[in-house]
């Protein structure tokens, strides 16, 4: 097959090129360059596309840097800053991955061939006739959760080359095929940031407002912080208080205050009731048609742990979870990704809203 293999100077796109080549497919390979508003930083870092190069050159394929640049100013970084002005916690990682990596570039330059193939910890599935996203075999690098707003045209056109082998295994490859990127630290993702600090980042573009810290449970004022919009739900680091540990557990945008509670078991940062809106769905509604209930796993936040639960279909595009284990940090704006009660399918994922649940049931 024609490959369109987008890599990014990192060993995980490095090995799936290598056992692209393996299986006899003819690779074309891309560098998505995407950076910020001038001189902020860039995640398409020259050391970065230089890797990338010498890969190419390596595996004797041909590869171009493509810019994405406007697209994504337009939208991921728009997205991310809108979702912070009104207090609730973006996740740009997987607004990249619908518009940008799988959106505008497929529809510009992956579009020409077979298949478009990534170095995401992911799988896919075939059932009944129809593709569904699968979970990686290595549980802690699962990367499901930030391609669970994709659509299933952009899904059926994917491969994910290393998504049936642990981390160590891909190590492993690189170091025994010499590649010059083999011990070469992981990003950290969020790469609409680059190389920049996220709180300077929100600065720049959103400011300083003081505003008080305060005890929820008492009302007493601890401190001080800097704009409600540099703190989210569960956040326990960067409040500067001392005593704690210390947990935002609530937010007044309006007043730009910042509520929080004391101790590692606070009853505060928890919840077990998860309001969901906009949900997604990537292949289909697995919720039978008949039904308005489903026994799920779903994850709140990127961790290799799945929480069980039941999904439960209020109206339109709204849904509940009722979750078997309290949740810590349940943020709106995030997203909550659900799985099936195998957790090996993801079926896609609804945007948690600050609404409360108990009257809706």
């Amino acid at each position: 097959m024609k490959i369109a293999m987008l890599i990014s100077g990192g060993v995980d796109s490095a090995v799936a090129v290598h056992r692209l080549l393996e299986q006899g497919h003819d690779l074309h390979l891309f560098y998505i360059r995407i950076g910020l508003d001038t001189d902020e930083g860039d995640c398409s870092a020259e050391e970065d596309i230089e890797m990338c190069r010498f890969i190419a050159r390596r595996f004797g394929c041909p590869f171009d840097v493509v810019s994405l640049h406007q697209e994504y100013w337009d939208n991921v970084m728009e997205y991310a800053l809108h979702t912070v002005r009104q207090g609730l916690t973006p996740n740009p990682d997987i607004m990249c991955n619908k518009m940008i990596k799988f959106g505008y570039f497929e529809q510009r330059w992956g579009k020409e061939f077979d298949k478009t193939a990534t170095g995401h910890y992911a799988t896919t599935i075939e059932k009944n006739g129809l593709v569904y996203l699968g979970t990686a075999v290595d549980p802690v690098k699962d990367q499901t959760d930030f391609l669970a707003r994709i659509d299933y045209s952009q899904l059926s056109h994917l491969i994910f080359p290393i998504g049936d082998m642990p981390k160590s295994d891909v190590r492993k490859i690189a170091i025994e095929t010499n590649m010059p990127n083999a011990l070469r630290k992981d990003s950290q993702g969020i790469c609409f940031l680059g190389k920049i600090n996220y709180n300077d980042f929100i600065r720049r573009h959103l400011g300083e407002k003081r505003g008080p810290i305060i005890e929820i449970e008492t009302g007493r004022k601890l401190g001080e912080h800097s704009g409600f919009w540099f703190h989210t739900i569960g956040q326990r680091k960067g409040l500067g208080l001392s005593g704690g540990p210390w947990y935002v557990v609530k937010k007044n945008i309006h007043d730009n205050v910042v509520y929080v509670s004391n101790g590692y078991g606070t009853e505060k940062q928890y919840g077990r009731t998860l309001h969901l809106d906009e949900m997604h769905w990537i292949t289909s509604n697995p919720i039978p048609s008949q039904l308005k209930e489903l026994d799920i796993t779903f994850k709140n936040r990127h961790t290799p742990t799945f929480i069980s639960g039941r999904l439960i279909h209020i109206k339109d595009s709204e849904y509940i979870i009722e979750s078997q284990e309290k949740v810590q940090g349940i943020a709106p704006g995030q997203f909550a990704v659900i799985y099936d009660s195998d957790k090996r399918i993801c079926h896609g994922s609804g945007i948690i809203t600050g609404q409360m649940t108990e009257k809706l049931i």
